[in-house]
């Protein structure tokens, strides 16, 4: 979880449950069992994503899986569904900010 300060959320309850571990644009992250692949995201920085279209930042909008805002991509190309998809231990995720993580520029 992050300690930077940047992140868009701040955990403030249930801090006892397991560590999962996970990369973000190429940056190792924590997030606690039972987090949402948005909430993990989230709690690690800024943004969740960024927009293919504008490049534009993107932190979700429904939180409930009926606007399609929360696309993630993971470093093998498959897309999750940020807000349905749980996070899992070794996951490699991609949010768009980082072009040496993605190969190529940011959007």
């Amino acid at each position: 979880m992050s300690s930077t300060g940047t992140a868009q959320l701040q955990r403030l309850q249930e801090l006892g449950r397991a560590t999962v571990r996970f990369t973000l644009d190429g940056r190792p992250c924590t997030a606690l069992g039972g987090d949402t692949v948005l909430t993990a995201l989230l709690t690690n920085g800024p943004q969740l994503r960024r927009t293919e279209f504008t490049g534009s930042p993107r932190a979700g909008f429904c939180l409930m899986g009926a606007c399609q805002d929360c696309w993630v991509s993971t470093e093998t190309g498959e897309r999750l569904r940020g807000c349905g998809s749980f996070i899992e231990e070794g996951m490699r995720l991609l949010s768009g900010s980082n072009p040496s993580a993605t190969g190529g520029p940011a959007p």
